[in-house]
C-alpha cells in the first residue's frame, strides 16, 4: 500500500444473469462512473474492482462481496465506493452489519450518486432514508413479480423454469412433445398397474429410455413426474389449481388414482436410534455416493424371533436400483469395530507415526488434505487419534456422531481398502476474525440453547405425567408430531450442553 494514498475498492452488482450477459452491462457502467469520480479526487487510487454479476442485494451471500470483506480485515482497503447504496445491499439489517465491519477496520463508504457523509448526524439520517427506500423498492418488485405469476396462473400459462417432461415451449406456451408424452404415459400406467416406482425404473432401464441430458432416470425423477399436476392440463400455483391452456397428457382420473396410491403407501417413519459412529462420513469409492445408516429385520430360527441388523448403504441403490453399485452395503458393527481397532493400533505404533509424519511433511508437501495440510508432528497425529478414540466411550448416539465430524473429514470405503481423512486439532477452530463475527451471533445461540433446554424440560415433565397415567397427557404424547418436536428439543438441549456455546462456534464441516 502506497504511503499517503487512499486505497479504494470499487463495488458493483447487477441482480440478474440477463443483465450480466449484456456486452456493456451495468457493472461496467458502474465501474467507469466510479473510476471517473476517483480520478477527480486527490490521493485516491483504485485497489481492485469487485463485481457480483447476477446476485441479489437481499443478502450478503455474494463471492465478490465476501472477498472484499476479507481484504478489509487484512487491512488492504481504506475506502469502499459504489455507484449507489443499493448496489452494496438493499437490506437495512445487512447494511448496518457491513457498516459495523467498516467502522471496526476504519474503512469509509461513499455512494457516488447519493453523496452523504456518514460522520455527521444528517449524513447518517440520509443514509438510513436511502436504505429504507432501497428495501421498499426490493419488496415492491417482489410483490409485482408475485402478482404477475398469479395473473399468468389465472390465464392458464405455465410459469415454471424448466419445461416439464412431455412438453416443449412454443411462443411461451406448452405444446405436447409426442415422444416424451409417451414416456409420461408409460410412467403413470406402470405405476397404476404395479404401484412400484422400482418397476418403472426397471422398465425405463430395459427400454433404454434416458433424460434430455442423456442420463438415466432416477427414482426421484420418476416420483417428481408422478406428482406433477401439469400433465392433467391444470396449473398449480400457491396451493390453488387453475385450468391451463396446455393439452393434457393424462386424464384427471389417472392422476388422482396415482396420488391415492401414494397416500396408501406412505407410512410414518420412525427414527431408529443406533450408535452409528460415522453417520454421513462414509463414502463409497466405487460410485462416489454417501453410505447412509440403515437397517433390516431378519427372522432367525435359532432364537425364534426377528433380529435387527444395521448397515451403511450406498445412497445410489435407493436412487437407482440394487445393481447400480457392487459394494451396496457394509455391516455397521464390523465396519465400526474395524475402524476403531486399527486407529488404536496406529495410535500406539510410534515407528509407523514417525514414518507417516515424515511422508506427509516431505514427500507430499502442499498437495494434501485433512491432516496433510502443514508441518505435522507425531504428537499432533496422536492427539487427533486419541480425540477420536475418546468419543467412542460417549453414551449419547447423536452427540457421538456429531462430534466425530469434528475430527474425521470422511472415510472412503472399498472392498480392498479403507481410507480415513482426519482434521488437525486446530483446523476446525475459528480464526480471530471469525470469532469477532460469531460473537455477534452469541445472543441468538444462547436463545436457541435456552429454547432447547425448555423443550427438554417440557418433554421430561410430559413423560412424568404420562407415567402417572394422566389420560390427557397420554393423548398428548400419542401425537407423533408432538413427540417428534419434543424429542428434537431434548436432543438439541443435550447437544448444546455437551458442546457449550464456545464449542458450537467450531466449524463441524
Amino acid at each position: 500500500m502506497q504511503q499517503g494514498k487512499i486505497m479504494c475498492a470499487i463495488y458493483s452488482r447487477v441482480s440478474t444473469d440477463a443483465q450480466a450477459e449484456i456486452e456493456f452491462n451495468s457493472c461496467e457502467s458502474q465501474e467507469l462512473k466510479v473510476k471517473s469520480f476517483i480520478s477527480s479526487q486527490e490521493n485516491m487510487e483504485v485497489y481492485k474492482h469487485y463485481s457480483d454479476q447476477g446476485f441479489t442485494g437481499a443478502n450478503t451471500d455474494r463471492p465478490a462481496l465476501q472477498e472484499m470483506l476479507s481484504h478489509i480485515r487484512e487491512g488492504r482497503i481504506n475506502m469502499i465506493i459504489s455507484y449507489k447504496i443499493d448496489r452494496l445491499t438493499r437490506s437495512p439489517k445487512n447494511f448496518y452489519q457491513l457498516i459495523e465491519v467498516f467502522e471496526e477496520y476504519n474503512v469509509s463508504f461513499i455512494s457516488v450518486t447519493e453523496r452523504f457523509d456518514t460522520s455527521t448526524p444528517s449524513g447518517r439520517l440520509l443514509r438510513n432514508i436511502m436504505l429504507t427506500f432501497a428495501q421498499f423498492e426490493r419488496e415492491l418488485v417482489s410483490e409485482r413479480v408475485k402478482d404477475k405469476l398469479f395473473e399468468r396462473a389465472k390465464k392458464g400459462l405455465y410459469s415454471g423454469g424448466v419445461c416439464p417432461l412431455g412438453y416443449t415451449r412454443v411462443d411461451k406456451k406448452l405444446v405436447i412433445e409426442p415422444n416424451e408424452a409417451q414416456i409420461v404415459r408409460l410412467i403413470f400406467n406402470t405405476y397404476i398397474e404395479t404401484g412400484s416406482i422400482g418397476e418403472i425404473y426397471k422398465k425405463l432401464k430395459i427400454q433404454n429410455i434416458f433424460k434430455r441430458n442423456g442420463k438415466p432416470y432416477t427414482k426421484g425423477d420418476i416420483r417428481f413426474v408422478l406428482r406433477k399436476r401439469t400433465y392433467t392440463g391444470k396449473i398449480f400455483h400457491r396451493g390453488k389449481i387453475y385450468q391451463g391452456i396446455q393439452e393434457p397428457i393424462i386424464n384427471d382420473e389417472q392422476f388422482e388414482q396415482a396420488q391415492s396410491m401414494f397416500k396408501i403407501k406412505k407410512k410414518p417413519r420412525w427414527r431408529i436410534l443406533r450408535e452409528h459412529l460415522f453417520p454421513g462420513l462414509v463414502i463409497c469409492r466405487e460410485c462416489g455416493s454417501v453410505m447412509t445408516p440403515t437397517h433390516t429385520n431378519k427372522f432367525r430360527r435359532k432364537v425364534n424371533k426377528r433380529v435387527r441388523y444395521f448397515y451403511y448403504r450406498c445412497t445410489c441403490t435407493y436412487k437407482k436400483d440394487w445393481t447400480s453399485c457392487s459394494i451396496r452395503q457394509v455391516n455397521t458393527t464390523r465396519f465400526d469395530q474395524h475402524i476403531i481397532e486399527n486407529l488404536k493400533r496406529i495410535s500406539c505404533d510410534t515407528q509407523y507415526l514417525e514414518s507417516l509424519s515424515y511422508t506427509l511433511n516431505h514427500l507430499n508437501s502442499g498437495t494434501n488434505e485433512g491432516l496433510e495440510l502443514s508441518t505435522i508432528s507425531v504428537a499432533n497425529i496422536q492427539s487427533t487419534l486419541q480425540s477420536v478414540l475418546k468419543l467412542v466411550s460417549i453414551k449419547e448416539t447423536l452427540d457421538k456422531g456429531m462430534m466425530m465430524k469434528k475430527h474425521i473429514k470422511n472415510i472412503i470405503y472399498s472392498k480392498d481398502e479403507i481410507e480415513i481423512k482426519l482434521y488437525k486439532a486446530n483446523d476446525f477452530l475459528p480464526s480471530s476474525d471469525q470469532k469477532l463475527d460469531e460473537n455477534r451471533k452469541l445472543p441468538a445461540r444462547l436463545a436457541a440453547r435456552q429454547a432447547a433446554a425448555k423443550f427438554a424440560n417440557n418433554f421430561a415433565a410430559a413423560e412424568k405425567i404420562g407415567e402417572g397415567k394422566n389420560a390427557a397427557a397420554a393423548d398428548f404424547l400419542k401425537n407423533s408430531k408432538v413427540r417428534k418436536k419434543l424429542k428434537i428439543g431434548r436432543c438439541r438441549a443435550r447437544t448444546y450442553d455437551l458442546l457449550g456455546v464456545n464449542e458450537a462456534f467450531c466449524q463441524l464441516n
